[in-house]
């Protein structure tokens, strides 16, 4: 199990020389370390984008691998700064929710609060605990620190509220919970409710004022211009436009109801 691979997930924004500033760190630590970026593009304190970035993007990397997530408006407070075993990777964090939803998957993940300043930089921010703390703890696991040698057991990181899906004997009923870099809609309806093969035909849904027949497999399925839905690479129903945007044509935002109608 290999811990050479450490990945940075942040809301610096591309290019921003603090991202520069914690690889840098890393790498003065463990100049081995294999760096990748995630992104850097998660909207400005949006901890809960992060949170849903870090779910389905982070069981692609191997066991061992470490990710750091630093979304932070908390910075400089007293909440807690968090590393964690979860389903064989590792992950370093504030203790604001990001990673509650890694967290509901693993009954068996451990988790520590960073305590242990020989694990830090000498000189800590108020503002800056991405580079003076996150960055040097991920450093030193990637080295072959223990976990439990970075602070001490915590049993109650915080867990944010995240929108149900109301389940109806022909309805289903959720929301948009994330918007990606193609306009497409992600919701929160898992693809185990949603109807697959013929009766997928049979389905109609709703969202942005917008009725939308069927649900097709892939993009490719109907013509440029054509709003669609379909069950997308994080498994979720997704509302889009082939060769378009729907948040732009739907005006839609995080939040928006989506609604299915289905057979019977």
């Amino acid at each position: 199990m290999s811990r050479s691979i450490i990945t940075l997930t942040t809301d610096f924004g591309t290019g921003s020389p603090y991202v520069a500033q914690v690889k840098g760190t890393i790498l003065s630590l463990q100049a081995q370390a294999v760096l990748v970026d995630i992104t850097h593009d998660i909207a400005p304190q949006d901890v809960r984008q992060a949170a849903l970035v870090l779910e389905d993007v982070t069981p692609h990397f191997p066991p061992g691998s470490i990710h750091v997530a630093v979304v932070d408006p908390g910075v400089g407070t007293d909440r807690r700064i968090l590393a964690a075993q979860i389903s064989g990777r590792y992950y370093l964090a504030p203790d604001n929710g990001l990673l509650g939803r890694l967290l509901a998957r693993d009954p068996a993940a451990r988790v520590v609060a960073l305590t242990r300043r020989e694990y830090w930089l000498p000189a800590v921010s108020a503002t800056f605990h991405g580079r003076d703390i996150l960055a040097p703890a991920a450093a030193h696991l990637s080295l072959g620190t223990a976990l439990d040698d970075l602070g001490e057991a915590w049993d109650q990181p915080v867990q944010l509220s995240w929108p149900q899906v109301v389940v109806e004997q022909h309805r289903l009923q959720g929301e948009v919970i994330a918007i990606d870099t193609f306009g497409n809609l992600i919701s929160n309806l898992p693809q185990e409710l949603i109807p697959v093969a013929g009766a997928a035909e049979a389905v109609v849904v709703q969202c942005g004022g917008r009725t939308i027949s069927g649900i097709v497999a892939t993009y490719g399925r109907r013509p440029p211009g054509t709003l669609i839905a379909l069950v997308g690479s994080s498994n979720r129903l997704e509302i889009a436009i082939v060769s378009g945007n729907a948040a732009v044509e739907l005006r839609a935002e995080v939040g928006d109801p989506v609604s299915v109608v289905l057979p019977g």
